[in-house]
């Protein structure tokens, strides 16, 4: 049975603390209002009797700092070492401000305390929760460590629109032209590589030549962000090149764009490509920009947000709703087309 004795504190306001004995367990509790320890004693009890309460039990065992060092031993290693590296990052510096916390003192409060003194910018925030909230989560649903994710009551930052920045035609000649003109080989079928399919820098350098069928005009990317294997579709220009860079293919490497010096490793194309930038006078320009000129090519030549999100590997839409404006002419002539079956034409 559960005890509650009245106290005073030391300016004379009274607090209620909470006890309970129970199949051999012994809880306690700080209330400042009688109801709030009435309420907890008959919860916490019937928790106890309905074998649910061990994760709090566990949450007054461990520490935070204890929940990333298992989930650096146990979940990091699932990710690729550059996925590692990130994470390790971010939830080090959660570390340093909440890894003295044991688990069951760790709030929504608590981690909103330290968001709001974080001076990045709204989209790393927004990864720091991230981050936090999956390592909780683990505690949560795998390791019994805790009943509730603190972190899941924590807002994010309001993201900005996402970024589209696409290279109109003048401009996209104009950097073939300089990437064709680089003293760096494999500069130009990368570039092309890049917007004749939409993928990601890092699936397109991890390529190697298994993953790639000529004959028939696909590739197939194993590893994707979002975990799923997605055939790619070569066609044209990009076919074209990849025939003519198997024929110089390295018999040191299975890698489709390997380092000229480490052939195990792919090529850092980096530098050749700001070159190529500056050559074609174009600002403001990433790497990553070249899948959102695919994505925005699409949308221009009359393909549906679905099919926009299937070719660039999403699972949603709402990545991919950032270029439903390009697309308004497509959408336009479809409802013209709906209108004129049902209507008919005057």
């Amino acid at each position: 049975m559960g005890t509650i004795n009245k106290r005073l504190d030391a300016k004379g306001k009274p607090y209620y603390t909470a006890q309970i004995r129970i199949l051999k367990q012994k809880e306690t509790a700080t209330f400042k209002r009688i109801t709030d320890a009435k309420k907890w004693v008959q919860d916490t009890e019937s928790a106890i009797r309905e074998g649910r309460y061990f994760k709090t039990a566990e949450a007054k065992k461990h520490t935070f700092s204890d929940l990333v060092t298992r989930y650096y031993f146990e979940i990091l290693p699932n990710y690729k070492e550059k996925e590692q590296r990130e994470r390790k990052s971010k939830l080090q510096w959660w570390v340093s401000k909440i890894g003295y916390y044991m688990l069951a003192d760790i709030t929504a409060a608590t981690i909103n305390e330290h968001k709001n003194s974080m001076t990045q910018g709204p989209a790393t925030i927004d990864k720091y929760i991230k981050n936090l909230q999956h390592a909780f989560s683990i505690a949560v649903n795998e390791w019994e460590w805790l009943s509730d994710n603190p972190v899941k009551k924590v807002k994010s930052p309001k993201l900005p629109r996402g970024r589209v920045r696409f290279l109109d035609d003048n401009d996209r000649a104009k950097l073939l032209q300089a990437c064709k003109a680089s003293p760096n080989t494999l500069l130009y079928p990368c570039v092309v590589l890049a917007l004749s399919t939409g993928m990601r820098q890092t699936e397109q350098m991890e390529l190697v030549w298994s993953d790639i069928n000529l004959k028939d005009g696909f590739l197939i990317l194993h590893e994707t962000k979002n975990g799923e294997r997605r055939r790619v579709t070569l066609a044209s220009v990009c076919l074209e090149l990849l025939i003519e860079h198997a024929k110089l293919r390295r018999l040191d490497t299975n890698l489709l764009f390997p380092s000229p010096r480490k052939p195990q490793k792919p090529i850092d194309l980096r530098k050749a490509f700001l070159n190529a930038l500056k050559i074609a006078q174009i600002t403001d320009f990433r790497w990553h920009d070249l899948r959102h000129c695919t994505a925005s090519y699409l949308a221009m030549n009359g393909a549906s947000l679905a099919e926009i999100a299937e070719v660039l590997g999403h699972k949603t839409l709402s990545m991919v709703k950032r270029y439903a404006h390009l697309s308004d002419g497509h959408v336009s002539n479809v409802v013209t087309s709906m209108n004129t079956k049902i209507f008919g034409s005057e």
